[in-house]
C-alpha cells in the first residue's frame, strides 16, 4: 500500500509535508518548519538565510528561499539532499507525536503527491524521483534501528 501526502493540514499524514508547523532545533537555532530550514540553507551564513528563518509564515519562507535575487551557495546541488535529510530527521526526532505517526506507517510506501515537482514528489507523470518520500522512508528506518520510537 502507498500513502500519498501533500498538504500540511491533511490528517494524519500532513506532518510529512515540509510546510507542517513542527518546529525543531538545528545549528543552535529554532526553525519553525523544515521548509524554513531547507530554504535558508540555500543561503547559509548570510543575512538572507536569517530572514528566511525568521519569516512569519512558511509561505513567506518558501518565497524568500526561491528568490534568485541572492546567489545560491555554490555547492547547493551537491548538498540539498543532505540538507533535506537533516531537516526531516530533526523534525521527527524532536516531535514525538509525529514520529509516532511516521513509525505507524509500517512498511508502506510514502509519496509526496504533487504534480508540479518531479524531484521531491511524484510529478505530473507519477514517475518523479519522490525524494521527500524516500527521505521520510529512510528516516522511518533510521528511527526504528536507533530504537527512538515504539509503536
Amino acid at each position: 500500500m502507498t500513502i500519498y501526502f501533500y498538504g500540511a493540514d491533511e490528517i494524519p499524514h500532513g506532518c510529512f509535508s515540509n510546510f507542517s508547523p513542527h518546529a525543531f532545533l538545528a545549528d543552535g537555532l529554532r526553525w519553525p518548519t523544515s521548509e524554513h530550514y531547507f530554504q535558508a540553507q540555500k543561503f547559509a551564513g548570510t543575512a538572507h538565510a536569517d530572514r528566511i528563518r525568521r519569516a512569519p509564515s512558511v509561505m513567506q519562507a518558501a518565497e524568500l528561499g526561491r528568490t534568485r535575487s541572492y546567489p545560491l551557495r555554490r555547492d547547493w546541488d551537491g548538498v540539498k539532499d543532505d540538507v533535506m535529510r537533516r531537516a526531516v530527521y530533526e523534525k521527527f526526532m524532536q516531535n514525538q507525536e509525529i514520529r509516532l505517526i511516521l513509525l505507524a506507517t509500517g512498511q508502506q510506501r510514502l509519496v509526496e503527491d504533487t504534480t508540479t515537482d518531479h524531484y521531491w514528489g511524484r510529478g505530473s507523470t507519477g514517475t518523479g524521483k519522490n525524494m521527500l518520500g524516500r527521505i521520510l522512508t529512510r528516516t522511518r528506518t533510521r528511527t526504528r534501528l536507533a530504537g527512538d520510537g515504539k509503536v
